[in-house]
């Protein structure tokens, strides 16, 4: 028998998931203790053949981790056989490598982390490096979010449509959406200072007058990034400006950031719940499942 459990930060989106498929839902007893600590409590003791845990990592990403690690350990004390993670938001995905002489690849860690403590499938949306989930040692997969981004920026009144990536990573999300719309797309090129963090957007000397302007990328953390393509765009002419992304970290005052830089619209899913969530990931988490596990 399959169970669903939704963790404390995804009891919607779990729920959600387990009406498509059809399972029984587990909703864990969760509180904080006054001095910050975590407690949960499962229902009862379980011992399925396996068990789908789906557990968002934003905000908080240390502690949303920590109640991911003490579900999954909870859960093979209880005799669950197969543990298949579902994490929609993958943190410290963009310390993927060793940037700097002596960092530490958190990316790497988290992997190690989960497959020690006996995952067996690990799925996320949008991981930021695709690549980097090949060194995790159990099976690990990125679902794709942008055919839903897609199919939604289908439904707005967008003039002659031009999509932009802010850098080089973003490039193949660039060319997903555009494809599927059957417009133009182009990309930016930028820099970051790994010591302050600051980024610097390259301009570029491009037409686009007439043109609604779509900046999409997996994830958009400060909105600085955002906001600079913004202001070039503006200044070559662009109409209307919609940012889209899977993951919308919204730190600080990126929100203002970006408004103020000429966007209108924001644009995300629901791996990181929030006031823009227009697209449900539910769906292609449900389908990606059936086939992965016997259902």
């Amino acid at each position: 028998m399959v169970v669903i459990v939704g963790g404390p930060s995804s009891e919607k989106l779990g729920s959600d998931i387990a009406k498509r498929l059809d399972l029984p839902y587990i909703n864990l007893e969760s509180k904080v203790f006054p001095d910050d600590e975590s407690y949960m409590k499962f229902p009862e003791e379980i011992s399925e053949d396996d068990l789908i845990v789906i557990q968002s990592c934003f905000p908080k990403q240390d502690k949303r981790l920590m109640e991911l690690l003490f579900i999954l350990d909870t859960a093979k004390e209880f005799g669950v056989k197969n543990l298949n993670v579902v994490i929609p938001y993958l943190p410290y995905a963009r310390q993927d490598k060793r940037f700097r002489a002596g960092e530490v690849v958190s990316n790497r860690s988290i992997g190690n982390l989960l497959y020690t403590i006996g995952t067996d499938l690990l799925l996320t949306v949008d991981a930021h490096q695709e690549e980097s989930l090949k060194e995790f040692k159990m099976r690990s997969l990125s679902i794709s979010a942008m055919p839903l981004l897609a199919e939604h920026l289908k439904s707005m009144t967008l003039s002659d449509p031009c999509i932009i990536a802010p850098d080089k990573g973003a490039a193949n999300h660039a060319e997903t959406i555009s494809s599927i719309l059957k417009t133009n797309c182009t990309f930016f090129e930028k820099q970051r200072d790994r010591i302050t963090g600051k980024v610097e957007t390259a301009k570029k000397d491009l037409d686009f007058r007439g043109k609604d302007i779509v900046i999409i990328d997996d994830m958009i953390s400060t909105g600085g990034t955002i906001a600079n393509v913004s202001k070039i765009a503006k200044n070559c002419g662009a109409e209307k400006i919609v940012a889209a992304c899977t993951h919308a970290l919204l730190v600080g005052n990126a929100e203002e950031k970006m408004r103020d830089s000429g966007i209108t619209d924001i644009i995300t899913t629901d791996t990181v719940p929030n006031q823009f969530c227009k697209i449900s990931v539910a769906p292609i988490i449900a389908d990606t499942l059936r086939k992965f596990i016997e259902l």
